[in-house]
């Protein structure tokens, strides 16, 4: 198993929101990852689409997956998402996190947000992260 997976593995275990989302990991390497999650009736505002949260929070949770697969606890310091396909219930979604920059304090990566069956971009993601001196055990 590498240690990527196994640092992913350990944040899900206490990431209460990313499990009530329903966030399964499909992949981890280093600097990157790859989600899977369904939309779910409780996701939907007035206009029975997604609620733009929905998918901020699982781009939010892919960013914090990719950066801290390399050891280093790493937290978001700004964020930001671009919606470009609504999405209904019962939509499957992925999203493929990148590591476009990294130095020893910060990292810069790009989510993108697919519907799963018409491979669309649904919504693209910006996050850049502080990278702290404390490492994952």
């Amino acid at each position: 198993m590498n240690s990527s997976k196994l640092i992913v593995d350990k944040m899900m275990l206490n990431d209460y929101f990313s499990q009530w989302l329903g966030i399964q990991v499909l992949e981890t390497e280093l600097g990157s990852c790859k989600l899977k999650m369904t939309i779910r009736k409780e996701m939907l505002n007035g206009f029975g689409i997604a609620h733009g949260g929905i998918t901020y929070s699982f781009a939010d949770s892919a960013l914090a997956f990719a950066s801290n697969s390399h050891g280093m606890k790493s937290v978001s310091v700004e964020t930001s998402i671009s919606h470009t396909e609504s999405l209904k219930e019962h939509d499957v979604i992925i999203a493929e996190a990148t590591e476009e920059k990294r130095s020893n304090k910060i990292g810069i990566y790009t989510i993108k947000i697919y519907n799963q069956s018409t491979q669309e971009i649904v919504a693209l993601f910006k996050g850049t992260v502080y990278r702290t001196s404390k490492k994952w055990d």
